[in-house]
């Protein structure tokens, strides 16, 4: 009788903690972001007459002249595919030691790729973020200075002037948060909708 009490007072703890924090607590939740904050709860999707470009919180491969260039991401295509049959793809961190040969091999390659692009630099060092990947895999933003070293190339391949590209950069550039929480960082997808004239 005793243990028959008990198992019933935890089916009735297990249903009642489901329903508060499974249903009632993610309703609420899901409820507030929706009315407040639907941009980003809804992924921050940069929308364009009905278009979906993609989201302003995660990177994109650019290797057009015309088109600014963003961190290495880790691209993979899984065995999912969507609703019209493409790969869907996932993105990672390699966790390659930065004193592997693998690794050193994947920053001269990415070196080589910006060297040939960028003569208009010379010498000049290449900013570490353009030739290595971010923790996540997916960083969406670049440095100030790693944006400021590709606008000679965007300004000769967009046929726009090295000032409307810096322009354009600066509008695109996010400040710390309160001024001091991380740093100034420049939003690759929207400088490049920019480029294309779609924003």
């Amino acid at each position: 009788m005793k243990q028959a009490k008990t198992w019933g007072s935890a089916l009735l703890f297990f249903l009642v903690m489901t329903l508060l924090c499974g249903v009632l607590y993610t309703a609420v939740c899901t409820s507030i972001a929706q009315l407040f904050f639907p941009h980003q709860a809804n992924g921050s999707i940069i929308e364009v007459d009905g278009t979906k470009y993609g989201s302003e919180l995660l990177g994109q491969s650019y290797s057009e002249p015309d088109h600014m260039w963003g961190r290495l991401t880790n691209a993979n295509a899984s065995t999912f595919t969507d609703d019209n049959g493409n790969p869907v793809m996932w993105y990672g961190p390699s966790n390659l030691s930065p004193a592997s040969e693998e690794f050193e091999a994947i920053v001269q390659e990415r070196v080589d790729q910006i060297r040939d692009a960028h003569h208009d630099q010379g010498g000049k060092p290449i900013p570490s973020d353009l030739v290595t990947c971010s923790g996540s895999g997916l960083d969406p933003h670049i440095s100030p200075a790693a944006a400021d070293y590709q606008v000679e190339r965007l300004a000769k391949n967009t046929g726009k002037s090295e000032s409307d590209v810096r322009a354009i950069i600066k509008q695109c550039t996010e400040q710390p948060q309160l001024g001091i929480l991380g740093d100034a960082r420049v939003n690759v997808l929207k400088v490049n909708l920019m480029l294309d004239g779609i924003l």
